[in-house]
């Protein structure tokens, strides 16, 4: 299926980009523009992302899923197309405004082409005010930021070091007065010296999804009835693994920890996965207790 370029009508135009102080003169796009009735967090951090970087992404995202918001991130390495990733599968509206024009020929960078495509098979779709062949290039994307920080009511910041151009795009959202949202990280993360330089100026900190719908003003879904999830009738082996597990641990991680040999610790992580108390993702463990 083919997604022509369009250009974006006066009565299509997105109202907070009209409101930041260089707004683009005309914007062209593919696919579908955002939905009115979404809220948009812009979703923005290093290249260079660390496993912790992506278990936030994937757990932020999955919190949001059902909710009436839609993300917006740059379609570049790192964190911008896991965002986009994680929006996927999680059925989230996602646009991308990448540094460059839309023809297939000048997507960048280029091996995102298929995610490109993926978003708009999705009902999601790319956005740029540069001409349909206009090759991106340095200049670009400090422009491109202006309009990811200034489409949305939120940015959300995960990693990025001291000196990361990703911290443009921050600066840019406090600046239109937009909320800023910052995932603290570790202190002693390289990855995570840029976020915390905006937690001391008093960026908004995100630790669940609940803070970001706080933020956009979504109330958070009553959790329907079910029957809960215990540790009654567990046996001592399975305890000490949910003890492990208070926080996110890599199954290599979690098998050397446990006192047992590794088939025997292997075979206890899959039945305890079956039966509901753990889940996985790329072979990260969680519990599921609430």
């Amino acid at each position: 299926m083919s997604y022509p370029i369009k250009d974006v009508l006066s009565v299509e135009f997105p109202p907070l980009l009209r409101e930041i102080p260089q707004p683009p003169e005309s914007l062209n796009y593919r696919g579908v523009l955002p939905p009115p009735h979404l809220q948009l967090l812009s979703v923005v951090g290093s290249r260079k992302y660390t496993s912790y970087g992506k278990q936030v992404v994937d757990d932020l995202m999955a919190g949001l899923k059902g909710y009436p918001v839609g993300i917006v991130s740059g379609l570049a390495l790192g964190i911008d197309s896991l965002a986009h990733e994680a929006a996927l599968k999680n059925n989230l509206y996602t646009l991308a405004i990448p540094g460059g024009g839309l023809g297939d020929a000048v997507i960048y960078p280029a091996p995102h082409k298929p995610l490109a495509h993926r978003i708009l098979a999705s009902g999601g779709g790319l956005l740029s005010e540069y001409a349909e062949d206009f090759k991106a290039t340095d200049w670009s994307f400090p422009k491109r930021n202006r309009l990811v920080a200034g489409i949305s009511r939120a940015t959300l910041l995960i990693e990025a070091a001291e000196k990361s151009g990703t911290l443009i795009t921050a600066r840019m959202a406090t600046d239109y007065n937009r909320e800023l949202l910052v995932v603290p990280g570790s202190i002693f993360s390289a990855t995570s010296a840029g976020t915390h330089q905006f937690l001391k100026l008093g960026a908004t900190p995100v630790t669940t999804a609940k803070d970001i719908l706080d933020v956009l003003g979504i109330e958070e879904k009553v959790a329907t009835a079910s029957v809960p999830i215990t540790t009654a009738n567990l046996t001592a082996e399975e305890l000490a693994v949910m003890e492990l597990l208070q926080e996110p641990r890599h199954r290599d991680e979690l098998i050397r920890l446990l006192p047992m040999d590794v088939s025997k610790a292997g075979q206890l992580l899959m039945m305890m996965e079956l039966s509901g108390y753990i889940s996985s993702h790329d072979n990260i463990y969680r519990h599921t207790l609430q």
